[in-house]
């Protein structure tokens, strides 16, 4: 007598270390393997890119559409490279990678190793384009009340931030580490989250997304600076020398004065008597002349005259003209000198005016950038060899392509795989998590089938393309500014080498 087959009433998910117990028709903790009748699935699609020189690539669904429009079409005699994003994971670390592809690519056979990486040792670095200060170097970044990263070292134009890492993830308390686990994965999704950085009545609040102006205070960001005060005075003297007898470009970081600077004395512009509340550094060069803010050039002045002082009669006169504006070209004001030596607000000339939209004019606009930086873990490189260490010298050497969702990574030197990428240059919706707690990233190894078989690979598990993609493979196109990871320019063989 026949007897039906029972399907349990919960299936053991192995994906990560949570090892989750999963009902039929519910899925996991990380929302990306579910019970399907008994069986494991992963929810996700497994993504394919296509490359093909003779078509302008474009990001994933063009103008933007929502994934329900996408019309199931794979591959139109493009070629295709698979990505991690929807590969799952190698965990328990005895498994090769879900993914080992081969295709042939202009004679030569290539093979791509793919899985979806539980990254403990993970963060973001965000780039932010401001004058604005938002915290001092090492004040700490919150979200949620939690602490999740700090400040950096600024760069020019723009304040850095260090959000996450294994500190935060799991050596806080255990709401640090989900909230920090949330944010970085809300970021590398291309998210908005609301942080606020320094600490109690030092706070500033930001708004950060990636490809999207910073929101700071609950203001939209629209300019990054053209230059420091200094340069904008050098860039600019030739607007300001036959209309104004002088120019101050205020600037958090180093403030212009046009006749004391070199260019203005090249230009034979006269003394005027001005006098600077900060630290000279070099003639028309001065440092502190405020406190950091969010006012004029990234101080914490609304009125320009603040910083300045009493003008020498010496050099000053009556009906001297001064130009003040900051390093945006957003805030500007013209003044003349009464009988007093004393700056009073008057009427612009255009040629004044023109000269700060012009300065407005060459900023470029303002936007968060967040790069994801992770560690290749030992685990993770078991899943491509059973030699890990190769793997890292066959990086090192120049003879594997890495790369993250099919964006180029960059690889840091030094021991270990330690990579970095612009979550604008991949897929969208290419992260996950796990509530260990780490992000789930994609990873791609590509090389020749040759070295390969030299590194130690799972030679074994090596699939025809052909073989993976199919009716429920998600298609992107390849973004205009990244290679083809199965270009042979790559390659140190291909170079001769």
């Amino acid at each position: 007598m026949a007897t039906e087959r029972t399907t349990p009433e919960k299936i053991r998910c192995d994906a990560c270390p949570v090892m989750c117990y999963i009902a039929d028709g519910k899925a996991g903790a990380c929302d990306r393997y579910a019970n399907h009748g008994g069986d494991l699935v992963r929810l996700d699609a497994l993504t394919i890119i296509e490359s093909a020189e003779d078509t302008r690539l474009v990001p994933f669904l063009k103008d933007g559409k929502d994934p329900e429009d996408w019309d199931g079409d794979i591959v139109q005699g493009k070629r295709p490279f698979v990505t991690a994003v929807g590969a799952g994971t190698t965990y328990p670390d005895y498994k090769p990678a879900p993914f080992i592809v081969s295709q042939d690519v202009q004679g030569v056979d290539m093979v791509t190793v793919v899985t979806e990486g539980i990254f403990s040792y993970c963060g973001v670095k965000v780039k932010i384009d401001t004058d604005r200060h938002i915290g001092h170097e090492r004040d700490v970044v919150r979200v949620d009340g939690e602490p999740v990263g700090h400040v950096m070292t600024s760069e020019y134009g723009s304040k850095m931030l260090s959000l996450g890492g294994v500190e935060h993830l799991t050596g806080g308390t255990k709401k640090e580490g989900r909230v920090t686990c949330d944010a970085l994965l809300r970021l590398c999704n291309r998210e908005a989250v609301e942080m606020v950085i320094g600490d109690e009545g030092h706070e500033t609040t930001v708004v950060v997304q990636a490809g999207k102006a910073p929101i700071i205070n609950g203001v939209e960001e629209k300019l990054m600076r053209v230059g420091c005060g200094s340069a904008t005075i050098g860039m600019f003297a030739k607007q300001w020398v036959d209309h104004v007898d002088d120019v101050v470009v205020v600037d958090d970081h180093i403030t212009g004065v046009l006749s004391e600077h070199q260019a203005g004395k090249m230009l034979d512009v006269e003394p005027t008597g001005i006098k600077i509340n900060g630290r000279r550094s070099t003639p028309g060069r001065y440092f502190q002349v405020a406190e950091p803010g969010t006012g004029w050039g990234g101080t914490d002045i609304e009125d320009p005259l603040k910083i300045l002082g009493d003008f020498n009669p010496k050099f000053a006169r009556e009906g001297m003209s001064l130009l003040m504006v900051s390093t945006t070209g957003e805030q500007y004001g013209y003044f003349e000198l009464n009988a007093e030596l004393k700056p009073q607000p008057a009427e612009i000339p255009q040629a004044l005016k023109a000269s700060a939209e012009l300065i407005a004019e060459n900023c470029e606009p303002s936007v968060c950038s967040v790069l994801f930086m992770g560690g290749a873990g030992g685990s993770l490189r078991a899943g491509v060899t059973e030699n890990p260490v190769r793997l890292t010298k066959s990086v090192k050497d120049s003879l594997t392509f890495v790369s993250c969702g099919g964006a180029e990574a960059y690889v840091w030197p030094g021991g270990g795989i330690t990579v970095m990428v612009d979550v604008m240059d991949m897929p969208t919706g290419s992260f996950g998590y796990v509530p260990t707690p780490a992000l789930v990233a994609p990873i791609e190894f590509t090389m020749r089938v040759s070295d390969y078989s030299t590194l130690g690979g799972h030679m074994n598990e090596i699939k025809p393309v052909s073989e993976v993609v199919s009716d429920e493979t998600r298609k992107v196109d390849q973004f205009e500014n990244q290679p083809d990871p199965m270009s042979s320019t790559n390659y140190r063989w291909a170079k001769g080498a």
